[in-house]
C-alpha cells in the first residue's frame, strides 16, 4: 500500500478551501469572524486536516534531515 506523501497532503489541504466557497448552512457565528472559521463543522474540518499535513510534513522534514546527518 503507497502512502500519501505529507507535500501531497498539504497540497489537498492547500486547495480543499475553494470547495468551500458560498457553501449554505451558516450557524450562529457571522460569516467571517475567525470564530467562524473554527467552530463551523466545514471550516473546522479543513482546519484539522490542514494541521495535520503541516505536522506530518514538519516530521518527514526532520526525520529527512536527521537522515542526512547520519
Amino acid at each position: 500500500m503507497k502512502k500519501i506523501s505529507p507535500g501531497a497532503l498539504l497540497a489537498l489541504t492547500a486547495i480543499a478551501p475553494i470547495s468551500l466557497f458560498a457553501h449554505p448552512g451558516h450557524g450562529e457565528t457571522e460569516g467571517f469572524s475567525i470564530i467562524h472559521y473554527f467552530t463551523e463543522p466545514v471550516h473546522a474540518t479543513v482546519t484539522v486536516l490542514g494541521a495535520i499535513a503541516v505536522f506530518l510534513l514538519y516530521k518527514t522534514l526532520r526525520r529527512n534531515a536527521h537522515n542526512k546527518k547520519a
